[in-house]
């Protein structure tokens, strides 16, 4: 594990090995106490797993101060499905607070959940990779938003009520740039700060793809992401953009944007991904998928573990990563010859 060697890889600089990330390690609770001796509570346990497991880049977002919005304004409670092992994290959605599209096209999310003060929002962010960087000296600890233009939409209205909303879109972009201004604000914050690397995360796109016009999304909602990367930009930042769902339709769109990385998800073709941007570009993913491992289709998984390899070839910079997690549903022996295979491997 490095952080040098992530930091390397988004500058698109050699190194002596593929980069490494993974998602949702620390649900893995029985196989944390089994690989590290500690109990999966102990902050050491799942710092002892990235380095068993040379992770080098640490996915990471924060909202901010007012980020529970809930707590300032009204937002949409969809629930949570079982994730962790113990189903500890399911729950059931609440009564959405918008009863009409009337009452979404008057939205403002500023207004709404207000924005704290600039110079403690920036103190608050530079305290947050200080202490990364003590706790994870080994890895790369990103900056970065959730909750940007579409996501938190989502997050407000919930999705039947976007949808709603959705249906006119003319109303509906100056609720957009509402969320829009909102997180330009913690961009802005971030600027100020000492991180190198930012995530700006919105999920605006379906596993379908697009569920609002192609053009709407090049006319309204890229534009306004090239102006939250300015600050970021201009204060010597790399941006990564990530997105669950399939957004082929819009990679280019995004780069030209001004993204200097792409996080994404298999069901996002990984062989058109390098063949268009793997010599621009770093490329976060892989060919895996997280649903074959899940299913315990070993020689599948070694032929999409194979297939980056030899992709990852025409790349400057690719960090290895399952790209839709790897859930806490995976077997262990699946999770051991998974890393045993990919570690034995990425150096040729």
């Amino acid at each position: 594990m490095s952080r040098q060697l992530a930091l390397d890889t988004v500058y698109l600089k050699s190194t002596p090995r593929l980069a490494h990330t993974e998602y949702s390690l620390e649900y893995h609770t029985d196989y944390i106490r089994t690989k590290t001796g500690l109990d999966p509570s102990d902050p050491e346990a799942v710092k002892r797993l990235y380095n068993l497991w040379d992770i080098d880049f640490i996915w990471h977002t924060n909202d901010g101060l007012h980020g529970d919005w809930a707590k300032f304004g009204r937002t949409t409670d969809m629930g949570h499905a079982e994730y962790a092992v113990d189903g500890s994290d399911k729950h059931d959605p609440a009564v959405c607070p918008f009863n009409s599209p009337e009452e979404v096209w008057s939205f403002d999310a500023v207004s709404e959940y207000g924005l704290p003060d600039f110079n403690e929002q920036v103190a608050a962010y530079e305290n947050i990779i200080q202490q990364a960087r003590q706790e994870y000296p080994d890895q790369l600890f990103t900056g970065g938003y959730y909750k940007t233009i579409v996501s938190g939409a989502i997050q407000a209205f919930g999705w039947e009520m976007l949808l709603l909303g959705a249906s006119n879109p003319s109303k509906m972009e100056k609720v957009f740039d509402s969320f829009f201004r909102y997180t330009l604000f913690h961009m802005e914050a971030w600027a100020k700060t000492s991180v190198e690397v930012i995530i700006q995360h919105d999920d605006f796109v379906w596993a379908s793809g697009p569920f609002m016009h192609p053009d709407y999304y090049r006319k309204v909602i890229i534009p306004r992401y090239a102006e939250l990367w300015k600050p970021l930009h201009a204060a010597g930042k790399k941006v990564l953009f990530c997105s669950d769902g399939n957004f082929m339709e819009f990679a280019e769109d995004i780069v030209a944007a001004g993204a200097d990385g792409l996080i994404f998800e298999p069901c996002n073709d990984f062989e058109f991904m390098v063949e268009r941007f793997g010599q621009d570009i770093v490329l976060i993913g892989s060919c895996v998928d997280c649903r074959d491992m899940t299913f315990g289709k070993w020689d599948v998984v070694r032929s999409q573990i194979d297939r980056t390899l030899e992709l990852a070839k025409h790349c400057r910079g690719l960090i290895f990563a399952v790209g839709n997690h790897l859930p806490a549903n995976i077997p262990d022996d699946m999770m051991d010859r998974y890393i045993g295979y990919l570690k034995s491997h990425w150096n040729k």
